[in-house]
């Protein structure tokens, strides 16, 4: 099982599977953020605050194109609230209205991350349970790496 591994070309042709494997990933999302001109073309709904039309774990893919256009009422957007990490995903119901964050009057068009274009049901939840157990992240990392080097070519 371990044969393969004294060789040091062969774990060093392991070693750079795994940095291809990453980098590839890494160039995906840095290309899907430029098409979509968004920071975050994907996001993941944390919450049930959206159902039924989305429920927690759902995968969200989002368009920002129109950055200058007006955004409408029904539209589902996604978005930064000053000081909060997490974004928000919420349907517009109104315009210049009230129940804004503290100092937030209202959304800039620039707090909008994107409009939701389609959606992935519960394909997110991996995302949940990565942060909801940190030691589930590192299993998983480890038998990604294990898999990675004793891969066989």
């Amino acid at each position: 099982m371990f044969a393969g591994l004294q060789n040091p070309r062969n774990i060093a042709a392991q070693l750079m599977n795994f940095g291809l494997v990453l980098s590839t990933a890494f160039m995906m999302w840095k290309g899907l953020s430029v098409v979509a001109d968004s920071p975050s073309p994907i996001v993941v709904v944390l919450s049930g605050s959206m159902e039924p039309a989305f429920q927690r774990g759902d995968l969200l893919f989002l368009w920002n194109r129109e950055l200058f256009g007006e955004t409408s009422v029904g539209e589902i957007v996604v978005y930064n609230v000053k000081d909060k990490d997490i974004p928000i995903v919420h349907r517009i119901v109104r315009k210049f209205g009230h129940g804004y964050a503290r100092g937030q009057d209202y959304l800039e068009r620039s707090d909008i991350i994107g409009s939701v274009v389609a959606y992935v049901p519960f394909v997110g939840y991996v995302t949940i349970l990565l942060s909801e157990y940190p030691w589930l992240k590192t299993v998983m990392l480890g038998i990604m790496g294990l898999m990675v080097v004793l891969q066989r070519e």
